[in-house]
Protein backbone atom coordinates (compact mmCIF):
# COMPACT_ATOMS: atom_id res chain seq x y z
CA UNK A 1 0.00 0.00 0.00
CA UNK A 2 1.53 3.29 -1.12
CA UNK A 3 0.70 6.42 0.89
CA UNK A 4 1.14 9.84 -0.68
CA UNK A 5 3.92 11.88 0.84
CA UNK A 6 1.89 14.99 1.57
CA UNK A 7 1.67 17.32 4.54
CA UNK A 8 -1.50 15.80 6.02
CA UNK A 9 -0.21 12.23 5.99
CA UNK A 10 3.09 13.35 7.46
CA UNK A 11 1.38 15.32 10.23
CA UNK A 12 -0.80 12.30 11.08
CA UNK A 13 2.36 10.21 11.26
CA UNK A 14 3.97 12.66 13.67
CA UNK A 15 0.83 12.87 15.84
CA UNK A 16 0.53 9.07 15.96
CA UNK A 17 4.18 8.66 16.90
CA UNK A 18 3.90 11.23 19.69
CA UNK A 19 0.74 9.68 21.16
CA UNK A 20 2.07 6.11 21.15
CA UNK A 21 5.53 7.27 22.22
CA UNK A 22 4.20 9.15 25.25
CA UNK A 23 2.11 6.13 26.31
CA UNK A 24 5.17 3.86 26.00
CA UNK A 25 7.39 6.27 27.95
CA UNK A 26 4.82 6.67 30.73
CA UNK A 27 4.22 2.92 30.89
CA UNK A 28 7.93 2.11 31.02
CA UNK A 29 8.60 4.81 33.63
CA UNK A 30 5.97 3.61 36.11
CA UNK A 31 7.24 0.05 35.64
CA UNK A 32 10.87 1.19 35.80
CA UNK A 33 10.14 2.73 39.18
CA UNK A 34 9.49 -0.81 40.41
CA UNK A 35 11.13 -3.46 38.17
CA UNK A 36 10.70 -6.12 40.85
CA UNK A 37 6.95 -5.52 40.82
CA UNK A 38 6.99 -6.05 37.06
CA UNK A 39 9.01 -9.25 37.49
CA UNK A 40 6.41 -10.49 40.01
CA UNK A 41 3.71 -9.83 37.41
CA UNK A 42 5.71 -11.67 34.73
CA UNK A 43 6.12 -14.57 37.18
CA UNK A 44 2.35 -14.61 37.64
CA UNK A 45 1.91 -14.94 33.88
CA UNK A 46 4.54 -17.65 33.59
CA UNK A 47 3.03 -19.74 36.39
CA UNK A 48 -0.62 -19.18 35.44
CA UNK A 49 -0.61 -19.62 31.69
CA UNK A 50 -0.61 -23.16 30.31
CA UNK A 51 -1.58 -24.39 26.85
CA UNK A 52 -2.19 -28.11 27.13
CA UNK A 53 1.13 -29.74 28.02
CA UNK A 54 3.00 -26.46 27.39
CA UNK A 55 3.88 -24.47 30.51
CA UNK A 56 6.33 -21.65 31.21
CA UNK A 57 7.40 -22.38 34.80
CA UNK A 58 10.95 -23.00 33.63
CA UNK A 59 11.25 -19.33 32.68
CA UNK A 60 10.46 -18.03 36.19
CA UNK A 61 14.17 -17.57 37.17
CA UNK A 62 14.48 -15.25 34.16
CA UNK A 63 11.61 -13.00 35.26
CA UNK A 64 13.84 -10.15 36.64
CA UNK A 65 15.86 -10.09 33.39
CA UNK A 66 12.68 -10.20 31.30
CA UNK A 67 11.29 -7.34 33.39
CA UNK A 68 14.30 -5.09 32.75
CA UNK A 69 14.35 -6.05 29.05
CA UNK A 70 10.66 -5.21 28.60
CA UNK A 71 10.92 -1.90 30.46
CA UNK A 72 14.06 -0.84 28.57
CA UNK A 73 12.64 -1.84 25.17
CA UNK A 74 9.37 -0.02 25.85
CA UNK A 75 11.16 3.16 26.94
CA UNK A 76 13.60 3.05 24.01
CA UNK A 77 10.85 2.54 21.44
CA UNK A 78 8.87 5.38 23.01
CA UNK A 79 11.83 7.76 22.74
CA UNK A 80 12.59 6.69 19.17
CA UNK A 81 8.95 7.23 18.16
CA UNK A 82 8.83 10.75 19.53
CA UNK A 83 12.16 11.81 18.01
CA UNK A 84 11.66 9.92 14.75
CA UNK A 85 14.84 7.89 15.08
CA UNK A 86 15.31 4.76 12.93
CA UNK A 87 11.70 5.08 11.80
CA UNK A 88 11.50 1.84 9.83
CA UNK A 89 13.07 -0.36 12.54
CA UNK A 90 11.04 1.41 15.22
CA UNK A 91 7.76 0.95 13.35
CA UNK A 92 8.35 -2.78 12.81
CA UNK A 93 9.39 -3.27 16.44
CA UNK A 94 6.31 -1.35 17.59
CA UNK A 95 4.06 -3.47 15.38
CA UNK A 96 5.45 -6.70 16.86
CA UNK A 97 5.14 -5.39 20.43
CA UNK A 98 1.56 -4.20 19.95
CA UNK A 99 0.60 -7.50 18.32
CA UNK A 100 1.97 -9.35 21.37
CA UNK A 101 0.33 -6.95 23.84
CA UNK A 102 -3.04 -7.06 22.07
CA UNK A 103 -3.19 -10.85 21.83
CA UNK A 104 -2.04 -11.23 25.43
CA UNK A 105 -4.58 -8.80 26.84
CA UNK A 106 -7.41 -10.25 24.74
CA UNK A 107 -6.64 -13.71 26.13
CA UNK A 108 -6.49 -12.18 29.62
CA UNK A 109 -9.83 -10.45 29.16
CA UNK A 110 -11.50 -13.66 27.98
CA UNK A 111 -9.99 -16.05 30.56
CA UNK A 112 -9.32 -13.63 33.46
CA UNK A 113 -6.51 -15.93 34.60
CA UNK A 114 -4.40 -12.88 35.45
CA UNK A 115 -6.70 -10.18 36.78
CA UNK A 116 -4.33 -7.22 36.29
CA UNK A 117 -1.87 -7.07 33.41
CA UNK A 118 0.36 -4.56 35.21
CA UNK A 119 0.83 -2.48 32.05
CA UNK A 120 1.00 0.70 34.15
CA UNK A 121 2.57 -0.93 37.21
CA UNK A 122 0.85 0.01 40.45
CA UNK A 123 0.29 3.59 39.30
CA UNK A 124 -2.94 2.97 37.35
CA UNK A 125 -5.06 -0.14 37.65
CA UNK A 126 -7.11 -1.17 34.62
CA UNK A 127 -9.43 -4.12 34.15
CA UNK A 128 -8.42 -6.66 31.53
CA UNK A 129 -11.05 -5.41 29.09
CA UNK A 130 -10.00 -1.78 29.65
CA UNK A 131 -6.41 -2.78 28.93
CA UNK A 132 -7.43 -4.59 25.75
CA UNK A 133 -9.47 -1.61 24.49
CA UNK A 134 -6.53 0.67 25.29
CA UNK A 135 -4.33 -1.53 23.12
CA UNK A 136 -6.90 -1.53 20.30
CA UNK A 137 -6.78 2.28 20.25
CA UNK A 138 -2.98 2.19 20.16
CA UNK A 139 -3.19 -0.38 17.37
CA UNK A 140 -4.97 2.17 15.18
CA UNK A 141 -2.09 4.62 15.57
CA UNK A 142 0.43 1.79 15.15
CA UNK A 143 -1.05 0.75 11.81
CA UNK A 144 -0.73 4.31 10.52
CA UNK A 145 2.85 4.56 11.80
CA UNK A 146 3.73 1.35 9.95
CA UNK A 147 2.12 2.24 6.61
CA UNK A 148 3.67 5.72 6.64
CA UNK A 149 7.10 4.70 7.95
CA UNK A 150 8.76 5.48 4.61
CA UNK A 151 7.47 9.06 4.38
CA UNK A 152 10.27 11.63 4.32
CA UNK A 153 12.89 9.06 5.21
CA UNK A 154 16.26 10.41 6.23
CA UNK A 155 19.69 8.95 6.73
CA UNK A 156 20.69 7.68 10.12
CA UNK A 157 22.54 10.32 12.06
CA UNK A 158 24.79 10.43 15.08
CA UNK A 159 21.86 11.99 16.92
CA UNK A 160 19.75 8.89 16.34
CA UNK A 161 22.50 6.57 17.54
CA UNK A 162 23.21 8.68 20.63
CA UNK A 163 19.51 9.01 21.46
CA UNK A 164 18.95 5.24 21.26
CA UNK A 165 22.05 4.51 23.34
CA UNK A 166 21.04 7.16 25.88
CA UNK A 167 17.52 5.71 26.21
CA UNK A 168 18.87 2.21 26.84
CA UNK A 169 21.53 3.29 29.33
CA UNK A 170 19.33 5.69 31.30
CA UNK A 171 16.53 3.16 31.75
CA UNK A 172 18.93 0.37 32.74
CA UNK A 173 20.53 2.63 35.35
CA UNK A 174 17.13 3.81 36.58
CA UNK A 175 15.79 0.26 36.81
CA UNK A 176 18.85 -1.12 38.59
CA UNK A 177 18.70 1.74 41.10
CA UNK A 178 15.12 0.86 41.97
CA UNK A 179 15.96 -2.84 42.22
CA UNK A 180 18.73 -2.12 44.74
CA UNK A 181 16.58 0.31 46.72
CA UNK A 182 12.95 0.60 47.62
CA UNK A 183 11.16 2.16 44.57
CA UNK A 184 11.89 5.90 44.35
CA UNK A 185 8.15 6.52 43.87
CA UNK A 186 5.85 4.25 45.86
CA UNK A 187 2.41 3.65 44.33
CA UNK A 188 1.48 0.88 46.78
CA UNK A 189 -0.73 0.85 49.86
CA UNK A 190 2.19 0.83 52.32
CA UNK A 191 3.65 4.11 51.13
CA UNK A 192 5.51 6.14 53.76
CA UNK A 193 3.03 8.58 55.28
CA UNK A 194 -0.06 6.46 54.60
CA UNK A 195 -2.53 5.87 57.42
CA UNK A 196 -3.10 2.12 57.28
CA UNK A 197 -5.91 1.94 59.84
CA UNK A 198 -8.43 4.46 61.16
CA UNK A 199 -8.12 4.75 64.93
CA UNK A 200 -11.23 6.90 65.48
CA UNK A 201 -13.26 4.74 67.88
CA UNK A 202 -16.43 6.74 67.21
CA UNK A 203 -16.64 5.31 63.68
CA UNK A 204 -19.06 2.41 63.45
CA UNK A 205 -19.18 -0.67 61.27
CA UNK A 206 -21.79 -0.20 58.52
CA UNK A 207 -23.74 -2.92 56.72
CA UNK A 208 -25.17 -2.64 53.22
CA UNK A 209 -27.52 -4.92 51.32
CA UNK A 210 -28.18 -5.03 47.57
CA UNK A 211 -31.67 -5.96 46.33
CA UNK A 212 -32.90 -6.62 42.80
CA UNK A 213 -36.28 -5.53 41.46
CA UNK A 214 -37.98 -8.69 40.14
CA UNK A 215 -39.97 -6.71 37.57
CA UNK A 216 -37.33 -4.41 36.06
CA UNK A 217 -34.11 -6.22 36.98
CA UNK A 218 -32.58 -3.03 38.42
CA UNK A 219 -30.44 -3.34 41.54
CA UNK A 220 -30.12 -0.92 44.42
CA UNK A 221 -27.96 -0.87 47.53
CA UNK A 222 -29.45 0.06 50.90
CA UNK A 223 -27.91 0.79 54.28
CA UNK A 224 -29.11 -1.70 56.91
CA UNK A 225 -31.16 0.89 58.81
CA UNK A 226 -32.74 2.11 55.57
CA UNK A 227 -33.66 -1.45 54.61
CA UNK A 228 -35.60 -1.95 57.85
CA UNK A 229 -37.95 0.88 56.86
CA UNK A 230 -38.29 -0.46 53.30
CA UNK A 231 -39.28 -3.93 54.47
CA UNK A 232 -42.20 -2.56 56.48
CA UNK A 233 -43.90 -1.97 53.12
CA UNK A 234 -45.40 -5.34 51.96
CA UNK A 235 -45.64 -4.13 48.36
CA UNK A 236 -41.95 -3.22 48.28
CA UNK A 237 -40.93 -6.56 49.80
CA UNK A 238 -42.93 -8.50 47.20
CA UNK A 239 -41.17 -6.72 44.32
CA UNK A 240 -37.58 -6.90 45.54
CA UNK A 241 -35.33 -9.86 46.31
CA UNK A 242 -31.98 -10.10 48.09
CA UNK A 243 -28.89 -10.27 45.90
CA UNK A 244 -25.79 -9.53 48.01
CA UNK A 245 -24.50 -7.84 51.14
CA UNK A 246 -21.30 -6.22 52.33
CA UNK A 247 -19.82 -4.79 55.53
CA UNK A 248 -17.82 -1.59 55.67
CA UNK A 249 -15.43 -1.68 58.63
CA UNK A 250 -13.58 1.63 59.06
CA UNK A 251 -11.03 -0.15 61.26
CA UNK A 252 -9.91 -2.64 58.61
CA UNK A 253 -6.32 -2.50 57.37
CA UNK A 254 -6.23 -0.47 54.16
CA UNK A 255 -4.39 -3.16 52.22
CA UNK A 256 -6.20 -5.96 50.40
CA UNK A 257 -5.57 -9.43 51.76
CA UNK A 258 -3.29 -8.33 54.59
CA UNK A 259 -3.10 -10.40 57.76
CA UNK A 260 -0.69 -11.24 60.57
CA UNK A 261 -1.46 -14.81 61.54
CA UNK A 262 -0.03 -16.66 64.54
CA UNK A 263 0.60 -20.39 64.75
CA UNK A 264 -3.08 -20.98 65.54
CA UNK A 265 -4.21 -18.91 62.53
CA UNK A 266 -5.46 -16.02 64.68
CA UNK A 267 -5.14 -12.64 62.91
CA UNK A 268 -3.31 -9.93 64.90
CA UNK A 269 -3.13 -7.34 62.11
CA UNK A 270 -5.43 -4.75 63.69
CA UNK A 271 -3.73 -5.18 67.06
CA UNK A 272 -0.23 -4.52 65.72
CA UNK A 273 -0.91 -2.00 62.94
CA UNK A 274 -3.23 0.00 65.20
CA UNK A 275 -0.74 0.10 68.09
CA UNK A 276 -0.10 3.47 69.73
CA UNK A 277 3.53 2.51 70.30
CA UNK A 278 6.38 2.26 67.83
CA UNK A 279 6.37 -0.97 65.86
CA UNK A 280 9.10 -2.38 63.62
CA UNK A 281 8.05 -5.01 61.10
CA UNK A 282 10.72 -7.13 59.45
CA UNK A 283 9.29 -8.42 56.17
CA UNK A 284 10.65 -11.53 54.46
CA UNK A 285 8.72 -12.66 51.41
CA UNK A 286 11.24 -15.38 50.42
CA UNK A 287 13.11 -16.86 53.37
CA UNK A 288 15.45 -18.89 51.16
CA UNK A 289 16.66 -15.73 49.39
CA UNK A 290 17.87 -13.82 52.48
CA UNK A 291 21.58 -13.28 51.88
CA UNK A 292 24.37 -12.56 54.37
CA UNK A 293 23.89 -8.78 54.16
CA UNK A 294 20.17 -9.19 54.74
CA UNK A 295 20.81 -11.37 57.78
CA UNK A 296 23.27 -8.86 59.22
CA UNK A 297 20.70 -6.11 58.70
CA UNK A 298 18.08 -8.09 60.64
CA UNK A 299 20.51 -8.69 63.51
CA UNK A 300 21.45 -5.01 63.76
CA UNK A 301 17.80 -3.89 63.58
CA UNK A 302 16.90 -6.35 66.35
CA UNK A 303 19.66 -4.84 68.51
CA UNK A 304 18.42 -1.33 67.72
CA UNK A 305 14.82 -2.24 68.63
CA UNK A 306 15.90 -3.80 71.92
CA UNK A 307 18.06 -0.81 72.84
CA UNK A 308 15.21 1.62 72.16
CA UNK A 309 12.32 -0.41 73.57
CA UNK A 310 10.60 -0.77 70.20
CA UNK A 311 8.33 -3.75 69.61
CA UNK A 312 9.62 -5.79 66.71
CA UNK A 313 7.95 -8.63 64.81
CA UNK A 314 8.90 -10.66 61.79
CA UNK A 315 6.38 -11.24 59.02
CA UNK A 316 7.06 -14.14 56.68
CA UNK A 317 5.33 -16.30 54.09
CA UNK A 318 7.42 -19.39 54.88
CA UNK A 319 6.28 -22.45 56.81
CA UNK A 320 6.44 -22.24 60.61
CA UNK A 321 9.18 -24.87 60.92
CA UNK A 322 11.28 -23.05 58.30
CA UNK A 323 10.98 -19.74 60.14
CA UNK A 324 11.81 -21.37 63.48
CA UNK A 325 14.87 -23.10 62.00
CA UNK A 326 16.04 -19.83 60.39
CA UNK A 327 15.71 -17.89 63.64
CA UNK A 328 17.39 -20.62 65.71
CA UNK A 329 20.34 -20.99 63.34
CA UNK A 330 20.93 -17.23 63.37
CA UNK A 331 20.45 -16.73 67.12
CA UNK A 332 17.22 -14.80 66.61
CA UNK A 333 14.91 -17.34 68.26
CA UNK A 334 13.47 -14.73 70.64
CA UNK A 335 12.06 -12.79 67.70
CA UNK A 336 8.26 -12.89 67.54
CA UNK A 337 7.00 -13.95 64.11
CA UNK A 338 3.72 -14.03 62.19
CA UNK A 339 2.59 -15.16 58.76
CA UNK A 340 1.11 -13.42 55.72
CA UNK A 341 0.54 -14.12 52.05
CA UNK A 342 3.68 -13.68 49.95
CA UNK A 343 1.98 -11.12 47.68
CA UNK A 344 0.88 -9.06 50.67
CA UNK A 345 4.46 -9.00 51.99
CA UNK A 346 5.91 -8.11 48.58
CA UNK A 347 3.44 -5.22 48.47
CA UNK A 348 4.67 -3.93 51.83
CA UNK A 349 8.34 -3.88 50.83
CA UNK A 350 10.25 -5.08 47.78
CA UNK A 351 13.42 -5.58 49.78
CA UNK A 352 13.99 -9.08 51.14
CA UNK A 353 14.27 -8.47 54.05
CA UNK A 354 12.69 -5.06 54.42
CA UNK A 355 11.88 -2.92 57.46
CA UNK A 356 8.78 -0.84 58.21
CA UNK A 357 8.56 1.58 61.13
CA UNK A 358 5.01 2.32 62.27
CA UNK A 359 3.10 4.13 64.99
CA UNK A 360 -0.60 4.92 65.46
CA UNK A 361 -1.41 3.02 62.27
CA UNK A 362 0.85 5.21 60.14
CA UNK A 363 3.85 4.17 58.05
CA UNK A 364 6.69 6.34 59.34
CA UNK A 365 9.54 4.79 57.39
CA UNK A 366 10.39 2.00 54.97
CA UNK A 367 13.94 0.76 54.56
CA UNK A 368 15.77 -1.54 52.16
CA UNK A 369 18.08 -3.96 53.96
CA UNK A 370 21.07 -2.43 52.17
CA UNK A 371 20.23 0.90 53.80
CA UNK A 372 18.95 -0.27 57.19
CA UNK A 373 21.21 2.25 58.96
CA UNK A 374 18.91 5.03 57.74
CA UNK A 375 16.39 3.65 60.22
CA UNK A 376 18.70 4.63 63.07
CA UNK A 377 18.53 8.28 61.97
CA UNK A 378 14.77 8.47 62.55
CA UNK A 379 14.06 10.77 65.52
CA UNK A 380 11.90 8.84 67.96
CA UNK A 381 9.56 10.78 70.24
Amino acid sequence: MRIKDNTLNWQLNVISRIIVGLVFIFSSFVKGVDPLGTSFKITEYLTTWTFGPLSFDWLVPMAPVMSMALITLEFTVGMMLIFGSFRRITAITLMLMMFFFTVTTLYDAITNQVTDCGCFGDAIKLTNWQTFYKNVVLDVFTVWIVITMNLRRKKRTERDILLTAFAIVIMVIFGLYNINNEPCIDFRAWKVGNQMIDLDESLQVKSYVTYRNTATGETEEFAAEELVNKMQDPEWESNWEWESSRVEDPHEIKADGFSMLDMDMNDHAQEFIGSNDYLLIVTIHHLDKVDEKGLQAIQRVVEYANENGIQLVLLSSALAEEVEAFLYENKLDELEFYFADVTAIETMARSNPGFLLMKDGKVLGKYHHRHYRNLFDYKLD
